[in-house]
């Protein structure tokens, strides 16, 4: 561990501090940190930031329950900037989304790689800033019904595909049918981390079964 002194603090007292989200290592926010503020963070296990248009101590989730609790703080190797590894109780932005980079603005088209966290952030986008003619942003703007209308359908379109044992098309409706349903996690404010530890709280629980049944 390093000693805080080591660190760089700019002329003003901040340091740059990245948020990233400790499990799925997205880029959650960038805020500011001054001593008085990060020890604090350290203090209490959750983020505090400085807030530099009001001009005062940010404890995050102090007002909307969207506490960061800190897994991790590391510095860069200058010491002038920090990632904070942190596990969230809800959105990191003010605006409501999971992260607040939302807004893609250039990306290769030969070396992107798909990922569900890539394509939630499509998806947030989309319903931050609506596209005229995307499909997506159809949904958004017809709302929760049509949505759920999407993901019933889609959801008899799995069974039908399973049904008659046709692999291919098996795939592709449950493709269809992750998009619709991630569309409605947007809607309803799920993330992928929510998802993520409702599933690994069910993993310890059917772990700890089985344990019981190989000891009986």
């Amino acid at each position: 561990m390093i000693n805080l002194d080591e660190l760089k603090f700019d002329e003003k007292g901040l340091i740059p501090a990245i948020v990233v989200d400790a499990i799925t290592k997205k880029v959650l926010t960038l805020a500011y940190m001054s001593r008085e503020s990060l020890a604090i963070s350290m203090e209490k296990g959750l983020t505090c930031f400085w807030s530099r248009s009001r001009q005062e101590l940010w404890l995050k989730g102090e007002t909307s329950g969207n506490y960061q609790h800190i897994v991790s703080i590391t510095a860069d190797c200058d010491g002038d900037a920090l990632v904070v590894a942190v596990e969230k109780d809800g959105p990191a932005c003010h605006t409501g989304s999971d992260s607040c980079f939302t807004r893609p603005v250039w990306e290769s088209e030969e070396l992107r790689e798909f990922s569900l966290e890539g394509l939630m952030a499509l998806l947030e986008g989309r319903r931050a800033e609506k596209k005229e003619g995307s499909y997506t942003t159809y949904l958004f703007e017809k709302g929760l019904d049509k949505i759920l209308k999407k993901v019933g359908e889609e959801s008899t379109e799995v069974i039908i595909a399973a049904k008659a044992e046709d692999k291919k098309e098996t795939v592709y409706e449950i493709a269809d049918l992750a998009y619709h349903v991630m569309v409605l996690m947007i809607q309803a404010g799920i993330s992928l981390e929510d998802i993520h530890r409702e599933l690994a709280s069910r993993h310890v629980i059917d772990h700890k079964v089985k344990q019981e049944k190989m000891t009986k």
